[in-house]
């Protein structure tokens, strides 16, 4: 069936609106909008521990770990070369015997804040406006989402691990006014200026729903119970008897993880068994106090009231886990610290694999000003990697237009748009294996899982979404790596060494069972980071591209193609995809503009013919590509 639909500018059943309201350039935002900056993001996503080891002299050692999953630190443990094939073991792995899925917990790359300052003008060049960072905070673990200190940067993330140990320890961590400055906060604060230097942003992520158990405030309740100056801070079931030679000790951990204990929540009211739907209520009085000041510290650092020395804003973890009046009060403080401060939730499922959740409920102006917006990625992937079943055009367009339904221009250019994160499969991978999103992506679970590079079809397949992702409304978001073309399964596979040009990587040759296979090349893909690199260069030339009204142009089942249009002001760029097997023609009523140019192919040779009428173009477009024709 062929349909064109042509809609006018307030119908949200066939069109986006993308102009910006209210907010004039270099003004803060106002309370219940977005901040101006973030809807023009091109995002970049850093995982600290596996991005760059830019200083080898603050490596982890295994004091610094102790508390961290698996539960222990192996003998003769020692860092894993930055170069290594990820499947195959190290020795101290090796000798517990272990399966490698277990023991990948406990490797150590060294990753640091030094690294990430040495890849500034990497991300620069390629066009980087906003980087958000995995947590940072002080932590036992690789992924930091087990905070042992929230108030400061890790150790090993800065330049002096046992000189920060000295000040931390010294410190009273209720009171801020004795809170000192470690030598890996410092270098932190020196990233920010660096960041702000380049005109880019930096949020942080934090997760105020749980600690990990070497949180100084969690010990000291273990070890004192109900005698624990801290004994209502967390969620406790019941206290140990000390008069019983059993142990009663009992608490909430997230999803029953108890290396993280949930803080805990009071005056709560409309919560589900089910997680995934938010409810009402706040977090206990004193975490709430505590957690401000960290907020405080980070946004202001040094107390001036000038918050352009800070972070940028906050990417907050778990949110639906955490009560909806605790997020309320903090967008409130956040606000009134820095008016032009970005908060970003994570809103992800309410019954994996099959229902995402709805995060309209964030999104009213008075909690957070975007989410992590898997909503667009799953039904995009049916569409355009013909995975889970596949999706036609028509369909596409009916579920863009359920998961935009509502929201305001500003919101909808603000949302982050992602092909992958630490949480899920690399783009390739997710690609490269059709079945359900994130389902059996593990390559733990799942032995027919294709765990190489993404075959040439499937390149072709991920260019198309990428030039979708950059000329769709909402921020773009690229997962470290994937610009250079790795690949990986769900967690931890996802989470490899980033592949740096001055790093000769090991070929892979291992797989998850120890088993071997022959040589992979184990590179950067210079082809897909040029791309990357194309489009955000011209998604910053053209502002109909992050601003501009959305219309869908064509939607053609039969043939697979599909066409929508961005257009702002007397500027306007139709985005052309041909999903199909063979060659497609299209034709594009253009008006009576004189200037039509072809600004971008997913594919060399996408264009198979082109010819300009007068008031339209006739296009003809290679089997499964995708192009990008300019009109002013």
């Amino acid at each position: 069936m062929k349909r064109f639909l042509r809609c006018g500018w307030a119908s949200l059943a066939c069109s986006l609106s993308g102009i910006a309201l209210g907010q004039a350039p270099g003004q803060a935002a106002e309370f219940g909008q977005p901040p101006e900056w973030a809807r023009e993001a091109i995002w970049y996503q850093i995982f600290v521990e596996r991005f760059r080891n830019g200083d080898s002299t603050n490596d982890p050692r295994p004091e610094y770990m102790q508390g961290a999953y698996p539960g222990f630190v192996p003998d003769d443990w020692q860092i894993t070369p930055w170069h290594q094939d990820w499947y195959e073991q190290e020795d101290w792995a090796k000798v517990e015997g272990e399966n490698f899925h277990k023991l990948a917990a406990a490797r150590r790359f060294g990753g640091d804040l030094q690294g990430v300052l040495d890849k500034l003008d990497y991300m620069q060049h390629l066009g980087i406006t906003a980087i958000y960072f995995n947590p940072l905070n002080d932590s036992p673990s690789l992924h930091k989402y087990d905070a042992r200190h929230y108030r400061h940067i890790d150790r090993t993330f800065g330049p002096d691990p046992v000189g920060d140990t000295v000040i931390i320890d010294a410190e009273n961590p209720v009171d801020p006014a004795t809170w000192k400055w470690t030598a890996a906060d410092q270098l932190f604060l020196k990233l920010i200026r660096e960041v702000h230097r380049r005109d880019m942003r930096l949020i942080i992520d934090y997760s105020w729903n749980h600690t990990g158990n070497s949180f100084w405030a969690w010990k000291d309740l273990v070890k004192n119970q109900a005698e624990s100056r801290f004994r209502d801070w967390y969620d406790i079931v019941s206290f140990d008897d000390p008069e019983t030679p059993e142990n009663e000790f009992q608490f909430k951990g997230w999803l029953g993880v108890k290396t993280l204990p949930e803080l805990k929540k009071v005056n709560v009211s409309g919560k589900r068994e089910r997680h995934g739907h938010v409810f009402d209520g706040d977090l206990h009085p004193e975490v709430k106090a505590h957690i401000f000041n960290i907020t405080k510290r980070w946004l202001d650092p040094d107390g001036d009231g000038d918050p352009s020395e800070g972070v940028d804003g906050f990417r907050l973890d778990v949110a639906t886990h955490v009560p909806l009046g605790f997020w309320r009060d903090y967008r409130k403080f956040v606000r009134g610290i820095n008016p032009d401060a970005l908060l970003l939730g994570e809103a992800w499922w309410t019954k994996w694999p099959d229902e995402l959740m709805d995060p309209r409920p964030f999104l009213q102006g008075d909690i957070f000003d975007s989410v992590m917006h898997y909503q667009w990625y799953k039904p995009a992937r049916r569409l355009f990697a013909h995975a889970e079943g596949g999706l036609k055009p028509t369909g596409f367009i009916a579920e863009m237009n359920r998961v935009y339904a509502g929201y305001s221009p500003a919101q909808t250019q603000n949302l982050m748009n992602l092909v992958a994160s630490h949480d899920s499969p690399r783009f390739g991978t997710s690609f490269q294996n059709k079945h359900k999103y994130k389902y059996r992506m593990g390559a733990r679970g799942n032995k027919e899982l294709k765990l190489g590079p993404p075959s040439t079809e499937v390149v072709r397949e991920m260019r198309m979404m990428l030039l979708h992702q950059f000329t769709f409304t909402s921020a773009p978001h690229i997962w470290s790596g994937d610009e250079l073309g790795m690949w990986g399964a769900d967690d931890p596979d996802c989470r490899k060494p980033i592949l740096w040009d001055d790093v000769k990587h090991r070929p892979q040759v291992f797989t998850p069972d120890g088993q071997r296979h022959a040589p992979i090349p184990v590179k950067p893909d210079m082809e897909m980071f040029n791309f990357h690199r194309e489009l955000i260069a011209l998604r910053k030339k053209r502002p109909d591209w992050s601003r501009g009204q959305l219309n869908y142009i064509l939607a053609n089942d039969n043939a697979m193609t599909l066409v929508y249009r961005r257009k702002l002001d007397k500027r306007e760029t139709f985005v052309a995809f041909n999903l199909s097997g063979e060659l497609q023609t299209i034709r594009l009523t253009t008006g009576n503009s004189t200037k039509k140019e072809i600004l971008v192919e997913s594919n060399l040779g996408s264009v198979a013919g082109i010819r300009h009428e007068k008031s339209a173009t006739n296009l003809t477009i290679s089997p499964y590509s995708g192009v990008a024709i300019g009109v002013e």
